[in-house]
């Protein structure tokens, strides 16, 4: 029984919303709520680099920029345009995934190391237009986010933030369980395995990866526009090489492919840090120290490392 459940589609969703429903029974404060809602805005950015890495397996080192831009949509959308903040949500995700398009066209015919850069070198454009573009973007000191409202109500408060990021998390990983069970989830998976034989197959191999990247992008959006609605304020650190980075290791040390493996990687890279402020100037070091024990007793992750210990163990 125990088997079947750790094999069922949906269970790393059932997992999460236990998850999501237990965690303020026991967080003794409000500041632990909104810890959890950064867990859940950058596990879903999380996911949508599951999608392009886990799944098709295409490197980016520069997700964070999408992030970026996703959180300046619900800044410059009010600010200059006279937006409501959901939709320039909407439109900063649209923007992201066209965005995406334009460039994945040209950067996904490279591969490995040769793609790793290229995407290196698009979050840093992002990031050096958010600092330099100043007049629309409040250049490195970043710019305020106009407060969310729904029909009157004025959408404020951990406790609240905390609901709405928990809903677009499930909603984010009931898609991309889907996704993986479609063919075109298969079809992401047979060109992680082997470009060569996925095209023998009849994949369409350019296609699916732009698919995997559009994704991708979207998901980071969407991320960083709840991310810059929640803290009333962004900057643009958001779009930052190291954002980039700890997207990546987010992926890999909850296990890349896994979509309870993002939520778990980001709650190692959000939570950790706010443990570790005791020890002050070693604390990236602790960081980086653990992050490296992880990578060499758990290669596949912790999420699959432990899912294929309990299948061993039941079987």
């Amino acid at each position: 029984m125990l088997a079947a459940a750790l094999k069922a589609r949906f269970s790393p969703l059932l997992v999460l919303a236990l998850i999501m429903v237990l965690v303020p029974l026991i967080a003794p404060s409000s500041f632990y709520l909104r810890v959890a809602a950064l867990v859940w805005i950058f596990a879903l950015a999380a996911l949508g680099l599951t999608i392009l890495m886990g799944y098709a397996g295409q490197v980016s080192l520069g997700h964070a920029g999408f992030l970026g831009i996703g959180a300046y949509a619900v800044a410059i959308g009010p600010a200059h345009l006279g937006l409501h903040p959901l939709l320039s949500l909407v439109l900063g995700a649209a923007l992201s995934g066209l965005i995406a398009f334009l460039v994945g066209r040209p950067i996904l015919r490279l591969k490995g190391y040769y793609l790793a850069i290229a995407t290196l070198g698009f979050g840093v454009i992002i990031a050096l237009v958010l600092h330099s573009e100043s007049a629309v973007t409040g250049g490195p000191d970043g710019m305020s986010v106009a407060r969310l409202t729904l029909f009157g109500w004025r959408v404020s408060g951990a406790q609240n933030w905390y609901w709405i990021s928990a809903g677009a998390l499930l909603i984010g990983a009931f898609l991309a369980l889907n996704i993986a069970a479609s063919p075109t989830g298969r079809a992401l998976k047979a060109l992680h395995d082997s470009e060569v034989a996925a095209a023998g197959t009849g994949v369409d191999v350019g296609a699916k990866k732009l698919v995997a990247f559009v994704i991708g992008a979207v998901y980071a959006a969407f991320a960083g526009g709840l991310l810059a609605l929640m803290n009333g304020l962004i900057t643009p650190d958001a779009a930052s090489f190291m954002h980039s980075i700890e997207l990546v290791a987010m992926v890999i040390i909850g296990g890349l492919g896994s979509v309870l493996g993002a939520v778990v990687g980001a709650a190692f890279l959000v939570v950790l840090p706010q443990a570790l402020t005791g020890l002050q100037e070693y604390e990236q070091a602790v960081l980086g120290l653990l992050i490296m024990v992880f990578m060499i007793f758990l290669p596949a992750g912790i999420v699959p490392t432990i899912r294929n210990w309990l299948l061993e163990r039941v079987s």
